[in-house]
């Protein structure tokens, strides 16, 4: 049996090559061409097998123990169904005729080098070797977390599976390990590294915490009254800053100096000096801050030194300092220009210059007003003797707003308990407390611009203090309009116009209690000195009736009582009053003379030292204490 060879594949014989193959002398029976009438076909088995080995993917295939098939049929299952179907033999031989084997011997060989491949890519070692085999039977770690599946732990207390886990309990927990939430089984901690004490690093880090500690320990002294101490603290914090400096230098560059802590230790020096009033040497202090480029904000020391030399009243250069300082304040700094602007108004006022003390203080109320500013506003317009500008700077002094609680706030508006326990708390905190010292500033300023002014501002006083009171009348300051009447009653008084004094006091009679108290006070005064006892009597009654602890009025009622001679019962008035305002002078000096009438001259005696310790220089205690001696 002959086979035919075609690209490189084979097929099995057809039947007319049978034929041939059989018998090569019988006649062919048919019209097909013989199978010889081609060219002659390398037709060797060993020769194909070759060509199909020399493929490196079936070399592979057959290291690996594939089976295949043998090359003949591979290659008759490879043909399409119709090219192994029955051909003449003469279609076969001029498909053949197109086909050009290669001899073995050729070097041109066309699948030359497939047999040329990487020892990498051997398979056949691949079971011996060790680093294959241990990756290939190598257990990939799972990404999953197991846990135990028992609720057991070790001490025998089984605890239900849930999915929130209680405080002190943790997956992780073994078997027989104590309920421990803080970890105070694990021993404590290890101790920390040591530090270096010796490097000079460290050394400068406590040199610089020592030179803090000495600054603290001034200012605490200065607050304390013990100002040499706080000098001494200063200069300390000064040497020793001087010394971290010099071993800075040594160990870093310049650069790495604590500009803070030289600044820090210089301006409390000049403080300390400057408290000590040690003026110059405050000053060279501030000189050494202000010259140094390397401190921000060191022209704001200006206004300090301005201050020193405002004390030593070298009011040139105060004014000088005080105008550099506000040149390099920016405008931000609202709060501390206005009071740059104060100290400058202030310095001009005692140079005599009033004019420009009147266009500072002016500044500051049109920008942002206050009490202090406004009534030197007044003072300054007196000086000038300017009628409209002194009415126009009071009213913008009865302008100025308190920025405190109404009394109302302090009341309690219900019978609730609570609310009644924070009003109760809060009605002599600090703030109640500096809201009543504001109040009262407020109203001793008042005050004292409208006497100031009154007699000044209109033809005669009575005038002055109308307008006065009526501008008052129709501000938020309106309790004060009834002290201004009094006051005016009173200046009626120093002109000895008694008449005018009674009728403006008797205008009070009908007002409320506190001001019909002091009206009372003072009409009873008025007629004690007119020897009119009865009527001084009543009117005391009056304000003691109206106000009982009003101590001007107990001694009043004490004075009429003991005109009467009854010395006992104004000794008890007199005592009262003391207890209601313990310096009361009036009343402890009227007591002393009630003791002598009633011939207890040791307790006459220690009245008058009492008055005495309160009043040095009163030539009438010293008049009663020597008579009581002379006794």
């Amino acid at each position: 049996m002959s086979e035919e060879t075609h690209l490189a594949t084979s097929r099995p014989a057809t039947k007319t090559e049978k034929h041939c193959s059989s018998s090569s002398d019988s006649a062919v029976h048919s019209s097909r061409q013989p199978c010889t009438s081609g060219p002659e076909l390398p037709a060797s088995p060993r020769r194909r097998r070759g060509l199909w080995e020399r493929l490196p993917w079936i070399r592979a295939w057959q290291r690996l123990g594939v089976q295949l098939w043998p090359v003949e049929a591979q290659a008759s299952r490879l043909l399409p169904a119709h090219s192994r179907s029955a051909r003449s033999p003469r279609r076969e031989a001029q498909m053949m005729e197109n086909v050009h084997l290669a001899p073995e011997t050729d070097e041109d060989d066309l699948y030359s080098g497939f047999n040329d491949y990487n020892p990498a890519y051997d398979t056949e070692e691949l079971e011996n070797d060790t680093g294959f085999q241990q990756a290939v039977t190598a257990k990939i770690p799972s990404t999953a977390v197991s846990r135990p599946l028992a609720t057991g732990y070790g001490d025998g207390v089984a605890r239900p599976m849930t999915a929130v886990r209680a405080a002190g309990f943790s997956k992780s927990a073994l078997r027989g390990s104590a309920f421990d939430p803080l970890g105070q089984s694990r021993g404590p901690a290890p101790p920390l590294e040591a530090k270096n004490e010796d490097s000079p690093e460290e050394k400068i880090r406590q040199l610089e915490k020592k030179v803090n500690e000495l600054v603290e320990e001034s200012c605490i002294a200065n607050s304390s009254g013990d100002l040499k101490l706080a000098l001494e603290k200063a200069k300390d914090a000064g040497r020793k800053e001087r010394v971290l400096v010099r071993q800075r230098e040594q160990v870093t560059t310049p650069e790495n100096i604590n500009l803070d802590l030289t600044y820090s230790v210089l301006f409390n020096l000049a403080s300390q000096y400057s408290a000590n009033e040690m003026y110059a040497e405050a000053l060279n202090t501030y000189q050494v801050i202000v010259k140094n480029k390397m401190f921000s904000n060191a022209g704001r020391l200006k206004v300090n030194m301005g201050n020193i030399y405002l004390k030593q009243r070298n009011y040139s250069k105060a004014i000088k300092f005080y105008r550099m300082a506000l040149d390099q304040i920016p405008s931000v700094h609202k709060e501390m220009r206005i009071k740059i602007m104060q100290n400058i108004g202030i310095t001009f006022i005692k140079t005599g210059q009033y004019s420009d003390a009147i266009n500072s203080f002016e500044h500051i109320m049109s920008m942002a007003p206050n009490l202090k500013a406004g009534f030197n506003l007044i003072l300054s317009c007196f000086a000038i003797g300017d009628r409209e500008k002194m009415k126009k700077a009071f009213q913008k002094l009865i302008a100025v707003p308190l920025e405190i609680d109404e009394d109302d706030k302090y009341i309690s508006p219900s019978d609730d308990p609570h609310t009644n326990l924070l009003i109760e708390a809060i009605k002599n905190d600090h703030l109640r407390q500096m809201e009543r010292e504001r109040k009262a500033m407020a109203e001793k300023y008042i005050m004292t611009a409208a006497k100031l002014i009154a007699p000044v501002i209109e033809a005669s006083f009575a005038v002055g203090y109308n307008w006065c009171v009526e501008v008052v009348k129709a501000s938020q300051y309106v309790e004060l309009a009834n002290d201004l009447e009094i006051n005016k009653a009173i200046t009626y008084l120093r002109q000895k116009d008694f008449n005018q004094a009674v009728d403006t006091l008797k205008m009070f009679e009908k007002k409320d209690s506190r001001v019909k108290s002091a009206a009372a006070t003072n009409l009873s005064f008025l007629y004690y000195l007119e020897n009119e006892f009865a009527q001084a009597s009543s009117y005391a009654d009056l304000a003691v009736n109206s106000d009982r602890y009003n101590p001007s009025a107990l001694t009043n009622k004490g004075n009429t009582v003991f005109a009467n001679g009854d010395y006992e019962k104004a000794a008890e008035f007199y005592k009262e009053a003391l207890r209601n305002d313990s310096s009361c002078t009036e009343a402890l000096y009227n007591i002393g003379l009630t003791y002598k009438k009633l011939n207890r001259l040791d307790e006459a005696l220690d009245s008058f030292l009492k008055l005495h310790a309160i009043l040095r220089n009163s030539a009438q205690v010293l008049c009663q204490i020597a008579n009581v001696y002379l006794s």
